[in-house]
């Protein structure tokens, strides 16, 4: 699907005739949109025959794999940035690459499915919603700034399962417990992968090395890096929560074992003690008088009794168990 969009003030105009491409980027104060969602071949030719972006920038926009990055042009910037949101019935993330042809009067949106930030941006753009002017870069920045204002929620959902798990650790029977922690770092890890580049992203969008942001606008563009850096520092402690908590779980498992072995070894002391009684009373020997009394079963058994009963106050007193 392709959506043209033209850009005048606080108008926004969605076109049908891509042909009028070629003449409205000689208009230096009409800014245009140009939204593609699952382009075919012919719409990734309009790429290069429009706006005569370099073969290598083509393929990287229509790659589904490709890391986020930023490459300069001559006259224009590829930006790949990722759109994420958590699944919170599967607890599962979801990645949605955007790539962005950004130039003076121009902004190329490439993806492969729906985005909501599209449409916020527009109603950003049309309400003037903290949207810093009416150039291309205002775009630009209310469209990266709504994907990032979203990494937060995605953060706050996956700290809440770390809660859970937190409170889950000294709940027994929770066998499961040790691989949400491996899934949630994971999870934070690809994470990670995503946010840290997207810094970078920024980084070079502040040292202007093409001219698309106005002075009076980096103030926005840091305010974006600047959540960028809380994000990656949360992700941080996050991964260090969970650690902690696989230790806890590892510790509280280990204890539980020892407690198990310590019951154990106590009752196979218990029982050696009764063993040795038996023991002596099995050697059968002629002189042994307590063989030929009718009390000597009673007295047997009578003594077993006594020393497990004495074992077991004994190593109650100890508090070994």
């Amino acid at each position: 699907m392709v959506t043209l969009r033209v850009f005048q003030r606080q108008q926004v105009e969605a076109l049908t005739d891509l042909d009028q491409i070629s003449e409205l980027l000689m208009q230096p104060r009409t800014l245009i949109w140009l939204d593609l969602e699952q382009p075919t071949a012919t719409e990734v030719a309009l790429l290069h025959n429009e706006f005569g972006f370099h073969p290598l920038a083509i393929e990287d926009a229509i790659q589904t794999h490709e890391r986020p990055k930023i490459e300069t042009y001559p006259g224009y910037y590829l930006i790949i940035f990722y759109s994420i949101e958590y699944d919170a019935d599967k607890r599962a993330l979801h990645f949605l690459p955007i790539t962005l042809f950004v130039g003076a009067n121009y902004l190329v949106s490439i993806r492969t499915g729906p985005v909501r930030h599209v449409q916020q941006t527009l109603a950003r753009w049309q309400g003037n919603g903290y949207v810093p002017g009416y150039q291309i870069s205002s775009i630009l920045y209310a469209l990266i700034d709504g994907i990032v204002d979203d990494y937060f929620v995605v953060l706050d959902m996956i700290g809440e399962q770390i809660d859970d798990v937190e409170d889950a650790i000294f709940q027994r029977g929770r066998q499961e417990i040790a691989g949400e922690i491996f899934t949630l770092k994971k999870d934070l890890l690809l994470l990670r992968r995503i946010v840290a580049p997207e810094r970078d992203i920024l980084n070079v969008l502040l040292r202007q090395e093409i001219r698309i942001f106005q002075p009076r606008e980096l103030t926005y563009v840091r305010d974006v890096y600047d959540h960028l850096v809380r994000i990656t520092e949360s992700i941080d402690l996050y991964r260090d929560l969970l650690s902690s908590a696989l230790d806890s779980y590892l510790s509280l498992q280990g204890n539980q074992l020892n407690q198990l072995v310590k019951v154990l070894t106590l009752w196979s002391i218990i029982l050696m003690a009764c063993s040795l009684v038996a023991g002596i009373y099995g050697m059968n020997f002629v002189l042994m008088p307590e063989l030929e009394q009718p009390w000597g079963y009673p007295f047997a058994l009578s003594l077993m009794i006594t020393i497990a009963v004495s074992l077991a106050i004994y190593f109650k007193r100890r508090r070994w168990w």
